[in-house]
């Protein structure tokens, strides 16, 4: 059956790392969420009341509290939700939380859903453990005490692998960077404001080899927020809706064997291959590709599983495709994760955002020509010897793909 849902309304918060000698704010997630839900409604021309008797979904593991109820989210936004759903699924939430929203529209259950998400790992309330709040008893047990660095050390592994098995280069992730922060400079809410080269990327120091500064994101405060609603109940409030077109997910994903699974695949390969199905298009029909990009070799993987080249090729894919806004693939056309910043585990919504805010046509200086069909991936949480756990696809359309 074919999606009644549209989104009709988004908010983007600035990020903000918290610093009083740039004037950067300094709130509390709970500012950061209410500010996002604000901007989204205004976006959609609603009022706080119209979500009352509705759906809210709420990417539920966030800084300061890694407990933070979703009914908390309802009762500090003051609204009355007759859904209420949690996911946690990471860098995926986006993707998720845009399922469950689809999931209560065609039901009938509600006719709006608030899916919103934020962190604020930088502020003065944030959590006193690391960066995923206590460790996962894989990573305290088995990574840790031999000197592991987190995520950045975990895809250290993966891209070394990638890099033995297909030929991968360090200038193919390169461009991915430099791309990325082009487009930033485009971007006015991005974090950072200068360009770089190929160079500055090669030079950059390595932090577990070979991943390098340039290849991490800087993590950041912020939230995210976006209004779903039933094709009926769009027609009340705008006449440019996203149009959601398939939404694919896969979670606890093996290739290979269980006790030797392939790192350098993802559950993407599932996720795009139902996207695609609901969808009827193909990926030559994709205008622009938002991916989770915590790390250029991620963004190659998703080029790959997501079907835009084969597997092994995507650093080839890279290399002699135009990734610019104006080129073949329009690549991250806020600058991604990697130059516009990570709001911790929010992060995965700053792809989808900006995917939507494509298929709406309100890119501004970045905005792709004529885009008509994005596809946003989501990637989150990374398994033990194991792949990413939670993965997602969302193929959007502008109303001009209708």
């Amino acid at each position: 059956m074919k999606s009644r849902a549209v989104i009709i309304g988004y908010g983007e918060t600035p990020v903000s790392r918290g610093k009083k000698d740039r004037g950067e704010e300094q709130l509390t997630l709970e500012e950061y969420l209410a500010w996002s839900a604000k901007l989204a409604l205004e976006d959609a021309g609603l009022e706080k009341e119209d979500l009352d008797k509705q759906g809210l979904v709420v990417n539920g593991a966030q800084y300061p509290h890694s407990e933070l109820w979703s009914c908390e989210v309802a009762q500090n936004l003051g609204i009355s939700p007759k859904r209420l759903v949690r996911v946690d699924n990471g860098g995926e939430s986006a993707i998720s939380s845009l399922g469950r929203a689809c999931d209560l529209i065609n039901s009938g259950s509600v006719d709006l859903v608030l899916c919103i998400s934020g962190d604020a790992p930088l502020s003065v309330t944030s959590h006193p453990y690391p960066y995923f709040g206590e460790p996962y008893v894989y990573s305290r047990d088995y990574e840790d005490v031999y000197g592991m660095q987190g995520p950045k050390a975990i895809f250290g592994f993966i891209m070394r692998k990638h890099m033995q098995l297909y030929g991968t280069t360090l200038e193919q992730t390169g461009k991915i960077a430099v791309v990325s922060r082009s487009h930033a400079l485009l971007n006015p809410i991005a974090y950072f404001k200068e360009p770089i080269t190929i160079g500055d990327y090669l030079n950059s120091p390595v932090l577990a080899d070979p991943i390098r500064l340039l290849d991490n994101v800087m993590l950041v405060n912020g939230a995210h927020a976006f209004i779903v609603a039933s094709s009926q109940m769009a027609n009340k409030y705008t006449d440019n809706p996203v149009h959601v077109l398939g939404v694919g997910e896969s979670y606890n994903y093996y290739s290979g064997s269980r006790e030797q699974p392939d790192v350098t695949t993802t559950g993407i390969s599932m996720a795009a291959k139902e996207a695609f199905e609901q969808s009827d298009l193909k990926t030559s029909d994709i205008d622009c590709f938002q991916p989770y990009d915590d790390f250029p070799i991620a963004v190659v993987m998703q080029l790959e599983d997501s079907g835009f080249c084969k597997k092994g090729d995507g650093g080839k894919f890279v290399e002699k495709t135009d990734l610019s806004i104006k080129g073949d693939l329009p690549l991250s056309t806020g600058g991604g994760q990697l130059s516009s910043g990570q709001p911790g585990l929010s992060g995965g919504h700053v792809p989808f955002i900006e995917c939507v805010r494509q298929m709406s046509g309100e890119g501004g200086r970045r905005q792709v020509e004529d885009a008509r069909i994005g596809l946003a991936a989501g990637i989150g949480g990374l398994s033990y010897i194991r792949n990413l756990e939670n993965t997602g696809v969302a193929i959007l359309g502008s109303q001009n793909a209708i």
